[in-house]
């Protein structure tokens, strides 16, 4: 299942039913969990620990170093949950000493096309990052959340769950899960209505959430 073109490092654990394409690069610390598929020319660097059924598109690079000045080559890591799809030229980087050393991805979620996760971000469930959307350092994304097209988040910002941001925003504040925001800078409209439908919220509780 590993293309004799791909360089996978004698120190990663790969499991015996992985995919890994041509000229895919895999480093040291590398672990993959069973049913992932990795296409053409992805780079994967340690320490990073991706989970099962994942499936990587060609041209992402995942568990780079950070881009943060501060960072000096310490030890930290990646950590992806389940069932991901990291799409072509998305980047996930890992996390830094400055926090807890850790970026996190949970379970379901998808990276568009060029779509970027800084260091020691926190990405929860079911969460849709669309083309160029881009997180930095010390970002956390509740479950279910989508994140539109060439959206930006300031660093150490919070985005609630469930909640939408429109084309090109610019977040430089927390959201408060529920919301649809949009602008630069964004601003909240209204309750993400049609997301929480859905989602199978009830009207009732729908028309909790718009009131309160």
């Amino acid at each position: 299942m590993i293309h004799s073109h791909a360089l996978v490092d004698s120190s990663a654990q790969v499991a015996d039913d992985v995919t890994i394409g041509p000229f895919s690069v895999i480093g040291a610390d590398v672990e993959i969990g069973a049913g992932t598929v990795i296409e053409s020319h992805v780079v994967i660097n340690g320490p990073t620990k991706i989970g099962k059924d994942n499936h990587i598109f060609q041209f992402a690079s995942v568990g780079e170093r950070p881009q943060d000045l501060k960072y000096n080559n310490e030890v930290t890591q990646l950590v992806i949950g389940d069932r991901n799809k990291i799409r072509e030229y998305a980047t996930l980087h890992r996390g830094t000493v400055d926090d807890e050393g850790l970026t996190t991805v949970g379970n379901d979620n998808l990276f568009m096309i060029s779509s970027h996760v800084a260091h020691d971000c926190r990405i929860g469930n079911n969460v849709i990052m669309a083309n160029s959307a881009s997180l930095a350092g010390h970002v956390e994304v509740g479950d279910y959340a989508i994140l539109g097209g060439f959206t930006t988040v300031h660093q150490f910002t919070r985005i609630g769950a469930h909640c939408f941001t429109g084309f090109a925003s610019a977040i430089d504040r927390d959201v408060l899960p529920f919301f649809t925001v949009a602008g630069n800078r964004a601003r909240a409209f209204a309750i993400n209505k049609e997301g929480l439908k859905r989602r199978g919220y009830s009207v009732e509780a729908i028309r909790v959430q718009d009131s309160g």
